[in-house]
């Protein structure tokens, strides 16, 4: 008898494969080759997965992780440069745009007070998962654009916590200020119990388990990091995704951020493709065909009002017209957070059938079109970028350097002393502790291309391996010659074999450290025989040259 769940998984996978690749080839983007491979797979067409709510608890976990990574990315210090955005422009956008859609919704559409409030509030939300996720994929995180988006969408995920405490006061008669007032403190002391928790137990415990040396325990405890902090964070009240983003933020200066990153990444891009599958399945087809001027139209208001909204509250806020533009339409959908609050309505009955389903309806249809108005909110950013003059991204180091024993510390060294940017990595959790104050040392496995890619390798203009393990050093070199085509390599080698080797595999350079020591000795023994300097230096280059050209013609005649 066959496994039902392994075989909706199988549906979902071979979907995802098919539409995914299908809608890059045709520039549409990953996000809706996953939504539309949800709508083909799901109870409304092909029905080959009827039960959602299941699939779509799981896939939830994908948008945890989403913000997990982005809080990692996130310092604090930077965090508190955008205050100003994340309180002001943040905190008016979520009220004003409430406001106006709550008194639509009462004096325009005839609802009652409390069904107002919650549609209307609800629908002042972003999605984070879809607009983190563009971000991340555009490459404009770290831009100006980035930030401005990331602050509103921090202070609306903080703007869930009131938002799910009203939903019991709303459906039945309560002290509304002590409930208020209670949930509101709970979270606010859940908050400092994770940031003390992380500020003194965190990095002493991913010490102790990087002195493990045992992978598997590392990526369980990076895991259990995310998750439990999600889990404390929702029994707050808090969303599980503001959680993540806190946990990721308290890594955020940790030398174990790029490998616990490197961890979390394959499960992050699995299970956020399960999240838009999942909203895609959630689409009701048959509701849509029978009401679809009501839907779009409903939709298309919600989507004029939050742009306008925003637009206006940026430019208040220093953004110039093109800016505010940008920023305004890749905010203009409503949120996975408004489904969760329209279903905690629903069950509470706040809302009627008819309306939480075209209120769900609305919601989904509008993110089903956010990777248009990321199209065009992507327009006007460029235009602003091109008329700046300006990048969005800078790398992050000039230099990757593998390996931070005797050899990695003194190029570093010399690096830093030269004014070249580099950033180290180590096995050795010994290693990073010791130096990560004074050096940009963190702990990690370079042979992962996620780790890699935290790192910036794609901005690098070389990388330098000074492994002692010859065998670890070979493998590196192939991976990295195999995943970065175009990088130079730099390897260090004990002897001609091992220079050998480390060319045949894919480095570009190779210094003998065999060699190099015979030529400082050389040196010193000629110039105790009162050799003249100038000689002894074209002397030297000249054997150098040859002894590295003879390795490079057995390379060639191989």
């Amino acid at each position: 008898m066959h496994n039902p769940l392994i075989l909706e998984i199988i549906y979902l996978l071979l979907a995802a494969v098919i539409m995914v690749p299908l809608c890059q080839a045709i520039r549409l983007g990953a996000v809706p080759g996953f939504l539309i491979a949800g709508i083909i797979i799901g109870p409304s067409a092909l029905g080959l997965i009827s039960d959602v709510a299941h699939i779509t608890h799981i896939s939830e976990f994908g948008v945890v992780l989403l913000l997990f990574v982005i809080g990692m990315e996130m310092k604090p210090s930077f965090l508190w440069k955008i205050k100003r955005l994340v309180f002001g422009l943040g905190s008016l956008q979520v009220l004003v745009t409430s406001l106006v859609l709550i008194s639509i919704a009462k004096f325009l559409l005839g609802l009652n007070w409390s069904a107002a409030i919650i549609i209307g509030s609800a629908l002042s939300l972003s999605s984070t998962a879809f607009v983190l996720q563009i971000l991340t994929q555009q490459k404009s995180l770290n831009s100006e654009f980035g930030r401005s988006t990331v602050a509103v969408l921090l202070m609306q995920d903080l703007a869930v916590v009131p938002l799910l405490a009203l939903i019991p006061l709303l459906s039945e008669s309560n002290a509304v200020t002590q409930s208020l007032g209670f949930a509101v403190m709970q979270s606010v002391g859940i908050i400092v119990a994770v940031i003390m928790i992380g500020k003194y137990l965190l990095n002493p415990l991913l010490y102790r388990v990087a002195k493990s040396a045992n992978a598997e325990v590392f990526t369980a405890t990076a895991v259990l990091i995310v998750l439990g902090t999600a889990y404390l964070t929702e029994i707050a009240g808090l969303s599980m995704a503001m959680g993540a983003f806190l946990a990721g933020l308290l890594i955020s200066d940790s030398a174990y951020r790029h490998q616990i990153k490197a961890e979390v990444q394959p499960f992050r891009g699995l299970l956020l493709g399960a999240f838009f599958i999942s909203m895609g399945m959630s689409l009701n087809i048959p509701l849509l065909l029978e009401s679809p001027l009501l839907v779009f139209s409903l939709m298309l208001a919600t989507i004029l009002i939050k742009v306008v909204i925003l637009a206006g509250l940026a430019r208040g806020f220093g953004h110039n017209w093109t800016k505010s533009a940008s920023i305004a339409f890749i905010l203009g959908q409503s949120g996975e957070f408004a489904l969760v609050l329209f279903s905690l309505a629903f069950a509470a009955d706040i809302l009627t059938s008819y309306q939480f389903n075209i209120a769900m309806l609305v919601v989904l249809v509008s993110m089903l079109v956010t990777p248009l108005l990321a199209v065009i909110a992507n327009r006007y950013n460029n235009k602003q970028a091109a008329f700046e003059g300006l990048h969005n991204e800078m790398p992050e180091c000039s230099v990757v350097l593998a390996g931070f024993g005797r050899v990695g510390r003194s190029i570093g060294a010399i690096l830093e002393s030269a004014g070249v940017s580099y950033v180290a990595f180590d096995r050795s959790s010994e290693i990073v502790k010791k130096y990560q104050d004074n050096y940009p040392v963190f702990y990690g496995d370079v042979n992962q291309s996620h780790l890699l890619n935290s790192a910036g390798i794609h901005h690098a203009k070389l990388a330098i391996v000074t492994l002692n393990d010859t065998a670890a050093a070979l493998e590196l070199v192939e991976s990295l010659r195999h995943r970065f085509a175009d990088l130079k390599i730099i390897a260090r080698a004990h002897n001609s074999d091992n220079c050998l080797e480390l060319l045949q595999h894919g480095a570009n350079e190779v210094v003998s450290e065999n060699m190099e020591a015979s030529i400082e000795l050389t040196e010193l023994a000629l110039k105790a025989n009162n050799i003249d300097d100038k000689d002894i230096q074209q002397l030297l280059s000249v054997f150098r040259l040859n002894y590295y050209n003879k390795i490079r013609d057995m390379t060639d005649n191989l």
